[in-house]
């Protein structure tokens, strides 16, 4: 409330009790008992009047001075107090708002980066069993020409002592007939011996 609004109902407030006393006796008639106990409640009294007429100027002036001092002073200072609140609160729903963008934000971009990362994970996985698979091929191929070598190197040992071993019996049975026909008959023909274990060795399958 201004200054000049604060004197003003100061100097109402102050000339109230002498305008309700004007009016009284302005009212009322000389000579008569005064009025005791509650005014208000001396109806019939000669007196009655004054005190109403006096009431009703009080009424009407607390009344004034009550809307002045709630349209000055009360309402714009509550209206400034629903204003402030007013924005806090749109304030806060606006930083709410903005706190649940960068939340969503955040989120797409961690599910983005999620899925990014499991993509890479996954190829690098494939990426890795087919290189365990290649490596394990070439490996394998290596080893299988290593062992297909040395099956054939060891077939050609085998070979080659049976060959021998064939030969050494072939001689020893040559040599054994010969003897014994020679002791037998008197005599062999080593031609017809080595002949005849060919085709025994051939019949065993020792060709």
């Amino acid at each position: 409330m201004s200054k000049s609004l604060r004197l003003a109902a100061l100097a109402t407030l102050a000339m109230l009790p002498a305008a309700a006393s004007l009016a009284a006796d302005h009212a009322a008639p000389g000579g008569h008992a005064p009025v005791t106990g509650m005014p208000q409640l001396a109806f019939g009294h000669p007196e009655q009047g004054g005190y109403l007429v006096g009431q009703v100027i009080w009424l009407l002036v607390i009344f004034g001075v009550l809307y002045v001092l709630m349209a000055k002073l009360a309402l714009p200072r509550l209206a400034g107090v629903l204003e402030v609140r007013r924005n806090r609160i749109e304030g806060d729903l606006e930083a709410a708002r903005i706190a649940k963008q960068s939340a969503d934000a955040a989120m797409t971009q961690h599910r983005t980066a999620t899925a990014r990362a499991r993509a890479e994970a996954q190829a690098s996985i494939a990426a890795a069993v087919t290189q365990a698979q290649d490596e394990l091929a070439t490996k394998t191929e290596a080893m299988n020409a290593k062992l297909a070598q040395q099956i054939d190197a060891a077939e050609r040992q085998i070979t080659a002592a049976r060959d021998a071993a064939l030969g050494a019996l072939r001689q020893v049975s040559a040599d054994t007939a010969e003897a014994v026909v020679a002791r037998i008959a008197g005599g062999a023909d080593r031609g017809a011996i080595d002949a005849a274990v060919d085709r025994e060795l051939a019949a065993r399958g020792h060709a």
